[in-house]
């Protein structure tokens, strides 16, 4: 996957989804708590409309209570087939009065015996859905309203209270009263009942019929509530179900009159209303991480990947060995420039060195093709040598034969072609025999001393490093004196490394004098030993063979000699 789909993903991870998650939960949250606090509203709203209509039914039931023990009643009830006086028929209306009721009836046990305003019949009566309920009652008064009495037509609308009047000392039934009470006093409960915008409270049977509802607008309609069904629990409640072809919370309490239940009903998109801030909330969230990701994308996502993918190409240009420096356009002022600046700086740091290591194959070519074109054959050298000082010896002359066997042992080490390192002690028993066939041209002009500890004699070392370093100091330091001179060559451990000191006590010279000495290029020099040559040598082939913290230190001063210090590493056989 490629890197900028891999930011995009994690963006989409780390940003969109939480920010989705947390507007859709907070939305749902919300909602759920605006439903239980509209259901906790709705509760007590219907606490309270069952308080007033359980008020508003007990004064008419109280005085029904009191009428029907009254002695006018009970008599005319035992007394049927005897004709009701005028002043009879007062005292009944006055016992049975209340300016919510419009009408009533008094029936014996088979007729009417008495109406006041209009009253039906009893066999219109024992025809009635709930006349039976009223036997079983016993005396108790049952309700009925307006959606259950068949007056849910407005204009007819009429609550009833029916009771069966029993003797009041045998309290066997003697007859039955049928009060007509006004549907203003539903309305005056249902009135002040509190609801939310377009929200409606309903009474309903057990049944499923609307007893009555505030609007008005749905008495006697036939209802489903889950609620009314037998089994289901039948406390308080609430649940969100389609009412109306709408969906709604419908909220619910059982009456005080145990075949009623009071409802509320909200359109679930009133209660969503509430919450239509936080939806747009999580929608400009959602729409503002879009925007963010996509201009992170465009000004930052996309210049990083390309600074990563020009310094990719780099590299791959590199392993072909093409060094084209990366050019960019914009300069960012962070981590991409030092990134391409960095890839920049390696990229010519290698041609650097690949030009370097060039020039220094070249030099090595150059000076293998040298040795090659004066390598004599060693044998043939030692060969005459040999005869050399043979015939010295037979001639008796000692010193000849000494210098002859001093120059065979140095060349022996010189043009050997197997070994690269040899010992310390070799190399010093070369720098030896180097001194000796010199002091056969100088005689007592100088002299000389070697210390080398025993414990360092072993240690490996690369040839011919000291002999050059000799040669420099008896050409350039003891030669011009005038007096006898001193070469002293000493090594000791320093740590890890070897040190080598070479002290002459000749005229010295200054900085400025060595600088423009080793500046020059020692190749189109015509002797070797000319002008400090062997000490540079000396000094790159140490970096060459050991790295750059090897090679020489020279310290030196006009008047006071000098001092070269060759550092080695220590090497084990």
């Amino acid at each position: 996957m490629k890197l900028r789909r891999k930011i995009l993903l994690a963006i989409i991870l780390l940003v969109f989804i939480p920010v989705i998650l947390m507007g859709s939960i907070s939305y749902y949250s919300f909602s759920h708590a605006m439903e239980k606090k509209s259901s906790n509203f709705y509760w007590v709203s219907l606490l309270e409309t069952d308080r007033k209509l359980r008020f508003a039914l007990s004064e008419l039931t109280t005085i029904s209570n009191s009428a029907i023990t009254q002695p006018a009643i009970q008599k005319k009830l035992k007394q049927p087939d005897f004709t009701i006086t005028y002043e009879q028929k007062q005292d009944i209306n006055n016992l049975i009065n209340h300016p919510m009721i419009t009408s009533f009836g008094l029936y014996s046990k088979n007729k009417l015996l008495y109406q006041y305003n209009e009253a039906m019949s009893f066999e219109e009566l024992s025809t009635q859905s709930w006349f039976e309920a009223m036997r079983q009652a016993e005396g108790r008064p049952i309700w009925v309203g307006p959606g259950e009495n068949g007056s849910a037509a407005p204009g007819n609308r009429v609550l009833i209270q029916a009771r069966i009047i029993k003797d009041y000392y045998s309290l066997e039934d003697i007859g039955a009263v049928v009060i007509y009470v006004k549907p203003d006093l539903l309305d005056q409960v249902f009135w002040d009942a509190a609801t939310l915008k377009q929200g409606d409270i309903l009474l309903v049977n057990k049944q499923g019929k609307i007893v009555f509802d505030k609007s008005g607008n749905h008495i006697g309609e036939a209802t489903e509530f889950p609620f009314l069904a037998d089994g289901y629990d039948n406390e308080r409640g609430y649940y969100v179900d389609n009412y109306l072809g709408e969906k709604s919370l419908i909220t619910y309490l059982p009456s005080y009159n145990k075949d009623w239940y009071l409802a509320a009903i909200t359109p679930s998109r009133m209660i969503a209303s509430e919450s239509v801030s936080i939806r747009n909330i999580a929608v400009i969230l959602v729409l503002v991480s879009l925007i963010s990701a996509f201009l992170f994308d465009r000004f930052f996502v996309r210049r990083l990947v390309g600074s990563i993918i020009s310094a990719v190409n780099g590299m791959k240009r590199v392993q072909q060995g093409i060094f084209v420096p990366i050019i960019t356009s914009v300069k960012a002022d962070d981590e991409r420039d030092l990134l391409i600046d960095g890839f920049n700086r390696m990229s010519k740091q290698i041609v650097e060195l690949i030009e370097q290591v060039q020039k220094e194959q070249d030099r090595k070519k150059e000076v293998e093709l040298q040795a090659l074109v004066a390598q004599i054959n060693p044998h043939f050298i030692y060969n005459s040598l040999e005869s050399i000082n043979s015939m010295a010896v037979l001639e008796g002359n000692r010193n000849i034969s000494k210098m002859v066997v001093s120059l065979g042992k140095l060349l022996r080490i010189s043009i050997s072609e197997n070994q690269e390192m040899i010992p310390l002690a070799m190399e010093m028993e070369h720098v030896r025999h180097y001194m000796d066939i010199q002091k056969f041209r100088f005689e007592d002009k100088f002299s000389y001393q070697i210390e080398v500890p025993e414990e360092l004699k072993f240690y490996k070392t690369q040839k011919l490093i000291v002999q050059p370093i000799v040669e420099n100091a008896l050409y350039h330091a003891i030669e011009p004196m005038e007096g006898n001179g001193m070469i002293s060559i000493t090594a000791g451990e320093y740590g890890d490394d070897i040190v080598i000191d070479v002290r002459d006590n000749g005229p010295g010279f200054d900085q400025s004098t060595l600088l423009s000495l080793w500046s020059k290029d020692w190749s189109t020099l015509k002797k070797y030993r000319e002008n400090g040559v062997g000490l540079k040598n000396v000094h790159e082939r140490l970096h060459l063979q050991f790295g750059e913290y090897y090679g020489i230190m020279i310290c030196s001063s006009p008047g006071f000699g000098s001092i070269i210090r060759i550092r080695i590493p220590k090497m084990v056989p």
